[in-house]
Protein backbone atom coordinates (compact mmCIF):
# COMPACT_ATOMS: atom_id res chain seq x y z
CA UNK A 1 0.00 0.00 0.00
CA UNK A 2 1.12 3.52 -1.26
CA UNK A 3 0.75 6.20 1.97
CA UNK A 4 0.87 9.13 -0.88
CA UNK A 5 -2.79 10.49 -0.89
CA UNK A 6 -4.00 8.12 2.07
CA UNK A 7 -5.00 9.22 5.22
CA UNK A 8 -3.26 7.55 8.56
CA UNK A 9 -5.07 7.86 12.31
CA UNK A 10 -1.95 7.39 14.45
CA UNK A 11 -2.06 7.22 18.22
CA UNK A 12 0.52 8.16 20.78
CA UNK A 13 1.59 11.13 18.27
CA UNK A 14 2.72 13.73 21.80
CA UNK A 15 5.84 11.24 22.72
CA UNK A 16 9.18 11.03 20.82
CA UNK A 17 8.36 7.70 19.40
CA UNK A 18 4.94 8.82 17.48
CA UNK A 19 6.27 12.45 16.40
CA UNK A 20 9.38 10.80 14.87
CA UNK A 21 6.13 7.98 13.20
CA UNK A 22 4.19 11.02 12.05
CA UNK A 23 7.03 12.76 10.84
CA UNK A 24 7.99 9.36 8.49
CA UNK A 25 3.94 9.20 7.26
CA UNK A 26 3.59 12.78 6.35
CA UNK A 27 6.93 12.19 4.58
CA UNK A 28 5.29 9.52 2.42
CA UNK A 29 2.54 12.33 1.66
CA UNK A 30 0.15 10.80 4.39
CA UNK A 31 -2.58 13.22 5.93
CA UNK A 32 -1.93 12.67 9.65
CA UNK A 33 -4.30 12.57 12.55
CA UNK A 34 -2.35 13.26 15.43
CA UNK A 35 -3.98 12.29 18.51
CA UNK A 36 -2.49 12.20 22.09
CA UNK A 37 -3.53 13.40 25.62
CA UNK A 38 -0.57 16.24 25.52
CA UNK A 39 -2.68 19.03 23.12
CA UNK A 40 0.67 22.07 23.72
CA UNK A 41 3.28 18.98 22.08
CA UNK A 42 0.79 18.01 19.02
CA UNK A 43 0.12 21.53 18.36
CA UNK A 44 3.63 21.68 17.58
CA UNK A 45 3.80 19.13 15.78
CA UNK A 46 1.19 20.34 13.43
CA UNK A 47 2.80 23.36 12.90
CA UNK A 48 6.07 21.58 12.06
CA UNK A 49 4.26 19.34 9.70
CA UNK A 50 2.05 22.13 8.07
CA UNK A 51 -1.41 21.79 6.32
CA UNK A 52 -1.49 18.06 6.02
CA UNK A 53 -1.59 17.08 9.28
CA UNK A 54 -4.78 17.57 12.11
CA UNK A 55 -4.66 17.08 16.03
CA UNK A 56 -7.16 14.73 17.74
CA UNK A 57 -7.05 14.95 21.50
CA UNK A 58 -8.13 11.64 22.97
CA UNK A 59 -7.57 9.92 25.87
CA UNK A 60 -7.33 6.45 25.67
CA UNK A 61 -7.99 5.39 29.13
CA UNK A 62 -11.46 6.55 28.79
CA UNK A 63 -13.67 4.11 27.11
CA UNK A 64 -15.59 6.93 25.61
CA UNK A 65 -12.62 8.68 25.07
CA UNK A 66 -11.61 5.65 22.25
CA UNK A 67 -15.42 5.73 20.27
CA UNK A 68 -14.90 9.71 20.12
CA UNK A 69 -11.58 9.24 18.70
CA UNK A 70 -13.10 7.08 16.23
CA UNK A 71 -15.92 8.82 15.42
CA UNK A 72 -13.96 12.13 15.13
CA UNK A 73 -11.25 10.26 12.43
CA UNK A 74 -14.03 9.07 10.51
CA UNK A 75 -12.63 6.98 7.30
CA UNK A 76 -9.31 6.47 7.40
CA UNK A 77 -6.70 4.63 5.38
CA UNK A 78 -4.71 3.46 7.89
CA UNK A 79 -4.56 2.72 11.67
CA UNK A 80 -1.03 3.17 13.70
CA UNK A 81 -1.74 2.03 17.16
CA UNK A 82 1.56 3.27 18.73
CA UNK A 83 0.02 4.84 22.30
CA UNK A 84 1.24 2.26 24.77
CA UNK A 85 2.11 2.93 28.74
CA UNK A 86 5.10 1.79 30.26
CA UNK A 87 3.07 -1.20 33.00
CA UNK A 88 6.78 -2.06 34.61
CA UNK A 89 7.20 -3.19 38.05
CA UNK A 90 6.25 -6.23 40.33
CA UNK A 91 2.70 -7.20 39.51
CA UNK A 92 1.41 -6.83 43.68
CA UNK A 93 2.86 -3.51 43.48
CA UNK A 94 0.12 -2.65 40.86
CA UNK A 95 -3.21 -1.05 42.07
CA UNK A 96 -6.15 -2.39 40.49
CA UNK A 97 -6.68 1.12 38.77
CA UNK A 98 -2.87 0.82 37.65
CA UNK A 99 -3.62 -2.20 35.87
CA UNK A 100 -6.96 -1.97 34.86
CA UNK A 101 -5.24 1.79 33.11
CA UNK A 102 -2.50 -0.74 31.51
CA UNK A 103 -4.81 -3.00 30.04
CA UNK A 104 -7.37 -0.22 28.83
CA UNK A 105 -3.90 1.84 26.85
CA UNK A 106 -2.20 -0.97 25.65
CA UNK A 107 -4.57 -3.39 24.47
CA UNK A 108 -8.19 -2.44 24.74
CA UNK A 109 -8.00 1.15 22.69
CA UNK A 110 -5.99 -0.10 19.87
CA UNK A 111 -8.82 -3.24 19.79
CA UNK A 112 -11.61 -0.67 19.95
CA UNK A 113 -10.69 1.71 17.14
CA UNK A 114 -9.11 -1.38 15.11
CA UNK A 115 -13.25 -2.82 15.55
CA UNK A 116 -14.50 0.94 14.58
CA UNK A 117 -12.24 1.69 11.47
CA UNK A 118 -11.34 -1.38 9.50
CA UNK A 119 -14.78 -2.02 8.74
CA UNK A 120 -14.62 0.79 6.52
CA UNK A 121 -11.42 -0.09 5.16
CA UNK A 122 -13.03 -3.77 3.71
CA UNK A 123 -15.83 -1.94 2.23
CA UNK A 124 -12.92 0.32 0.15
CA UNK A 125 -10.58 -2.75 -0.08
CA UNK A 126 -7.76 -0.86 0.79
CA UNK A 127 -6.25 -0.25 4.11
CA UNK A 128 -3.72 -1.11 6.77
CA UNK A 129 -3.15 -1.71 10.53
CA UNK A 130 -0.38 -1.15 12.57
CA UNK A 131 0.35 -2.20 15.85
CA UNK A 132 3.67 -0.94 17.95
CA UNK A 133 4.37 -3.73 20.16
CA UNK A 134 7.57 -4.26 21.51
CA UNK A 135 10.07 -7.29 22.44
CA UNK A 136 8.57 -7.46 25.81
CA UNK A 137 5.54 -9.23 23.39
CA UNK A 138 7.65 -11.68 22.26
CA UNK A 139 10.01 -12.74 25.70
CA UNK A 140 8.71 -11.78 28.98
CA UNK A 141 11.66 -10.65 31.38
CA UNK A 142 11.75 -9.94 35.04
CA UNK A 143 8.84 -6.98 36.15
CA UNK A 144 7.66 -6.64 33.03
CA UNK A 145 4.42 -9.18 33.54
CA UNK A 146 1.92 -6.47 32.85
CA UNK A 147 3.56 -4.70 30.36
CA UNK A 148 4.40 -8.32 28.38
CA UNK A 149 0.66 -9.12 28.54
CA UNK A 150 -0.63 -6.44 26.84
CA UNK A 151 1.91 -6.69 24.11
CA UNK A 152 1.53 -10.27 23.90
CA UNK A 153 -1.92 -9.92 23.58
CA UNK A 154 -1.54 -7.56 20.62
CA UNK A 155 0.27 -9.93 18.95
CA UNK A 156 -1.99 -12.47 19.37
CA UNK A 157 -4.59 -10.29 18.19
CA UNK A 158 -2.86 -9.09 15.19
CA UNK A 159 -2.04 -12.45 14.04
CA UNK A 160 -6.08 -13.57 14.44
CA UNK A 161 -7.01 -10.33 12.54
CA UNK A 162 -4.53 -10.83 9.51
CA UNK A 163 -6.14 -13.99 8.50
CA UNK A 164 -9.64 -13.28 8.91
CA UNK A 165 -9.08 -9.99 6.61
CA UNK A 166 -6.59 -12.11 4.24
CA UNK A 167 -7.84 -11.59 0.80
CA UNK A 168 -9.84 -8.55 1.86
CA UNK A 169 -6.98 -5.80 0.84
CA UNK A 170 -6.91 -4.79 4.46
CA UNK A 171 -2.94 -5.74 6.15
CA UNK A 172 -2.16 -6.00 9.57
CA UNK A 173 1.81 -4.67 10.74
CA UNK A 174 3.06 -5.77 14.10
CA UNK A 175 6.19 -3.61 14.98
CA UNK A 176 8.36 -5.22 17.64
CA UNK A 177 10.95 -2.30 19.01
CA UNK A 178 13.50 -3.23 21.13
CA UNK A 179 15.85 -0.51 23.58
CA UNK A 180 14.89 2.76 21.84
CA UNK A 181 17.44 5.78 22.48
CA UNK A 182 16.78 9.30 22.44
CA UNK A 183 13.21 9.38 23.01
CA UNK A 184 10.14 6.76 24.64
CA UNK A 185 9.46 4.80 27.90
CA UNK A 186 13.51 3.40 28.06
CA UNK A 187 14.86 6.63 26.81
CA UNK A 188 13.19 8.99 29.43
CA UNK A 189 14.50 6.27 32.51
CA UNK A 190 17.77 7.23 32.22
CA UNK A 191 18.82 4.01 32.57
CA UNK A 192 22.46 2.96 31.64
CA UNK A 193 22.34 -0.68 29.43
CA UNK A 194 25.45 -2.75 29.35
CA UNK A 195 27.25 -1.57 27.03
CA UNK A 196 26.62 -5.28 24.67
CA UNK A 197 22.82 -4.40 24.48
CA UNK A 198 22.15 -2.38 21.75
CA UNK A 199 20.04 0.51 21.10
CA UNK A 200 17.91 1.31 18.08
CA UNK A 201 16.21 5.13 17.62
CA UNK A 202 12.81 6.59 16.77
CA UNK A 203 13.60 7.37 13.06
CA UNK A 204 14.04 3.15 13.18
CA UNK A 205 10.81 2.81 14.27
CA UNK A 206 8.93 5.35 11.84
CA UNK A 207 10.57 3.09 9.24
CA UNK A 208 9.79 0.53 10.51
CA UNK A 209 6.37 1.57 10.39
CA UNK A 210 6.15 2.52 6.61
CA UNK A 211 8.21 -0.37 5.52
CA UNK A 212 5.17 -2.75 7.30
CA UNK A 213 2.19 -0.45 5.35
CA UNK A 214 4.11 -0.55 2.48
CA UNK A 215 5.45 -3.91 2.04
CA UNK A 216 2.48 -5.45 4.06
CA UNK A 217 5.14 -7.33 6.55
CA UNK A 218 2.96 -9.08 8.94
CA UNK A 219 6.15 -8.49 12.19
CA UNK A 220 8.55 -6.58 12.02
CA UNK A 221 11.60 -6.11 14.54
CA UNK A 222 13.36 -3.16 15.40
CA UNK A 223 16.17 -4.42 17.57
CA UNK A 224 20.31 -4.83 17.07
CA UNK A 225 21.04 -8.54 15.63
CA UNK A 226 22.15 -9.63 19.58
CA UNK A 227 18.45 -9.03 21.02
CA UNK A 228 17.03 -10.62 17.59
CA UNK A 229 19.24 -13.61 18.65
CA UNK A 230 18.13 -13.66 22.26
CA UNK A 231 14.65 -13.36 21.42
CA UNK A 232 14.85 -16.04 19.03
CA UNK A 233 16.83 -18.10 22.17
CA UNK A 234 13.99 -17.22 24.39
CA UNK A 235 11.41 -18.71 22.06
CA UNK A 236 13.13 -21.85 21.61
CA UNK A 237 14.33 -22.66 24.97
CA UNK A 238 12.83 -20.10 27.38
CA UNK A 239 13.64 -21.28 31.20
CA UNK A 240 17.72 -21.64 29.67
CA UNK A 241 17.39 -18.25 27.87
CA UNK A 242 15.80 -16.68 31.29
CA UNK A 243 18.55 -18.11 33.43
CA UNK A 244 21.45 -17.34 30.85
CA UNK A 245 19.65 -13.71 31.36
CA UNK A 246 19.68 -13.18 35.48
CA UNK A 247 23.62 -14.40 35.12
CA UNK A 248 23.57 -10.95 32.81
CA UNK A 249 22.13 -8.93 35.17
CA UNK A 250 18.47 -8.83 33.65
CA UNK A 251 16.99 -8.64 37.27
CA UNK A 252 19.12 -5.19 37.83
CA UNK A 253 18.06 -3.53 34.89
CA UNK A 254 14.25 -4.58 35.06
CA UNK A 255 14.46 -3.47 38.40
CA UNK A 256 16.59 -0.06 37.82
CA UNK A 257 13.84 0.48 35.26
CA UNK A 258 10.35 0.01 36.89
CA UNK A 259 11.98 2.71 39.36
CA UNK A 260 11.85 4.92 37.10
CA UNK A 261 8.75 4.69 35.49
CA UNK A 262 6.51 4.28 38.41
CA UNK A 263 5.11 7.66 38.09
CA UNK A 264 4.12 6.89 34.78
CA UNK A 265 1.36 4.33 35.13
Amino acid sequence: MQLGGTTVLLTGASGGIGQAVARALHGRGARVLLSGRRTGALDELRAELGGNAEVLEADLAEEAGVATLAERAGAVDVLVANAGLPASGRLERFTAEEIDRALDVNLRAPIQLTRALVPGMVDRGRGHVVFVSSLSGKVASARSSLYSATKFGLRGFAGGLREDLHGSGVGVTVVFPSFIHDAGMFAETGVELPPWVGTRSPDDVAQGVVRGIETGRGEIDVAPLPLRLGTLASTLAPEASARVQRRLGSQGIARAIAREQREKR
